[in-house]
Order: structure tokens, then sequence, then C-alpha cells
């Protein structure tokens, strides 16, 4: 029985280090790893530094005159709208995807408070910079709380929101205990391809892994093989104090444009979930409930939910997340 036992482990153990062994060092401003799309950069002056902000700006050849801002998840960038990119410019619409400051080809600065306001500000600058002044915005997961955020400051520039999974559909400050920066970063110090795998398991795909997947796990788990890493993991604790402390969901109430919620119902995300109790836990991240609970808060918006998805839809079914998406953004 032991042998039957161990068995099974060492080749559980075989198949961890075959997925671990390709993992690829990473430059803290991904100079190593390329994007879709030629990536461009403006100067920002902000908190008493200059920093470099990337974005990629696709116009097709057969421009409709529409645009749209992409902006990415907090454990993304944006070489994850790929295929989103590709099928928008198919259908003649402008593209501009920013990676925020702190992600992707962006600067990881040593001190930075990060705020919502400030996030939606920077990516202003990249629009005011291309001569943009009407968009629609799609936020997914954390770019959904910017994505309200910057529809609720720049109302005049955002002509339609899409929130693709958005996080911060519920206040998690009312259930989980507060933790100060300095503990998120310790957290964030002992992060491994394995912790980031597990976590976006669990949380992103409820429990069903697909191979593709491990694209978005190594981009995060690269980092952690650089001797800088210290800086990306104090990035990251400053991001998750905000995304904790600066909830969007008081102010659904106030957005001025149509608004489209594409919903995978098997999401469980939810930040904190490992400093609750067990029953406090079963009750986060239930996204069947949220996604319904958040489309009655928001007035003119439609929800779109997909059954069997988890926290990535344009990832998980592509053709199930961008059919909808084209009718709302097409439809006059």
């Amino acid at each position: 029985m032991k042998i039957k036992f161990i068995l099974p482990l060492f080749f559980i153990s075989l198949l961890s280090f075959a997925q671990q062994a390709p993992l690829k060092w990473l430059d803290l401003n991904l100079s190593n790893y390329d994007y879709p799309y030629p990536v461009h950069f403006i100067t920002l002056k902000v908190q008493q530094q200059e920093l470099k902000m990337g974005y990629m700006d696709v116009k097709p050849s057969n421009y409709n005159g529409k645009n749209i801002l992409l902006l990415h998840g907090k454990n993304f960038n944006g070489a994850y709208w790929q295929t989103t990119i590709a099928a928008l410019t198919k259908k003649g619409f402008r593209v501009i995807v920013p990676d925020q400051i702190g992600f992707g080809k962006s600067t990881k600065p040593d001190h930075f408070q990060y705020t919502f306001q400030l996030l939606a500000q920077n990516t202003k600058q990249v629009l005011d910079t291309l001569g943009i002044q009407r968009t629609a915005v799609l936020g997914h997961s954390m770019g959904g709380m910017l994505a309200t955020r910057f529809a609720l400051m720049y109302p005049e520039l955002t002509e339609k929101l899409i929130l693709e999974n958005p996080i911060g559909l519920e206040d998690w400050k009312l259930k989980v205990p507060y933790q100060t920066v300095d503990w998120w970063y310790n957290n964030e110090l002992k992060q491994s391809y394995a912790g980031i795998r597990k976590y976006q398991l669990e949380s992103y795909y409820d429990g069903k892994w697909k191979p593709e997947y491990d694209e978005w796990v190594n981009l995060l788990a690269g980092w952690t093989l650089n001797s800088d890493y210290k800086k990306v993991a104090w990035n990251s604790a400053l991001m998750y104090d905000m995304v904790f402390t600066q909830p969007v969901l008081y102010e659904f109430q106030n957005l001025k444009c149509p608004t489209l919620l594409i919903i995978g119902t098997r999401d469980r995300t939810a930040v904190g979930k490992p400093l609750v109790s067990d029953t406090v836990r079963k009750t986060m991240g239930l996204y069947e409930v949220l996604g319904k609970e958040t489309q009655k808060k928001i007035p003119n918006s439609k929800l779109v939910e997909i059954a069997n998805i988890g926290h990535m839809p344009h990832i998980e079914d592509f053709n199930k997340f961008i059919t909808p998406l084209l009718e709302f953004l097409e439809n006059k």
C-alpha cells in the first residue's frame, strides 16, 4: 500500500518539475517578452519622479472611427488581449491597450501611492497623446474597477463601458480584516510558480485548468527569478492595498454611459479569502450572484452571463466573450 501511495506523489512531483523547468527569467519591464503589437511609451511626471507608461495603439486599415480602450487586471498586462485586439481591429475599431504603472512593460517604481484616480488620469494622458476624445472602455478584473473610475471621472470621454468579470463587486472590508502593506509585501515575497498556479486554478478557473493558462502564470512566476523581484512584490503589495481600500461599487449608480457586464459565473475571485473562516469564505466571490446584483445598480446596463466559465472569459471561451462584446459595441 505504501508503494502505491508514494508512486503517484513521485509522478506528481515530476509533472510539477516538468512544468516549472522551462520557466523563463523575466526582466522587470518585460524587455525580453514580446507583445503581439508594437509598444509605445509616454513619460509621466508624477509623485516627484519620471515614469514610463507603455501602451499598444492598433489602428486598422478599415478604421470605422470608433475607439476602444482595454484595461488589464492586476495579475496581467496588455499582452493577454491579443485575440481581442485582433477581433476588434478586424471590425474596424482602433484599440488602445495600456500597461498601467507597475505592470507589464511600464515602470516599476521604488515608491508610489496607487489610487484608481491616478491610474485613470495616467490612462487619459495616453488618450490625450493620441488625440482620442471619445472611446469605449473595457476593463477586466482589477481593470474593471479602473474602468469604472475612469468612466466616473471622464463621462465625456467614455462612450460605452464594458466590465468583464470585474473585481470589487463586493466590499471586502466588511468581511476581511485589514492587513498592512507590509503584510501584503511579505506575502508576495513568498510567491512561486506553484503558488501562483494554485491561486489561479482555485479562484479564476474554479478547479478546471487548461495548458494554455500556464502562459499567464509564467509571466508572474518569471519575475520571481529576478534578483530585483522585491520591487515587483512591493508594487503588488501597494496595489492590493488599493483594491482593498478603494471600492467603486458604491458609485455604480452614478455611471452615465451604456454599460455591459460580461460575467463568467464560475468565477470565485475575492481579495482576502485566506484571512476569513470557511463559513465566510463561502459567501465571497459568488459571481453568479454578484453579476445580477451589480446589473441592478448600474443604470442603462445589460448583463450577459456565461455559464461554466470562470474569471477569464476572453481566455477561456473567446467566442462566448467576443460575440456579445461586438453586438454591444456595434449597436447604436
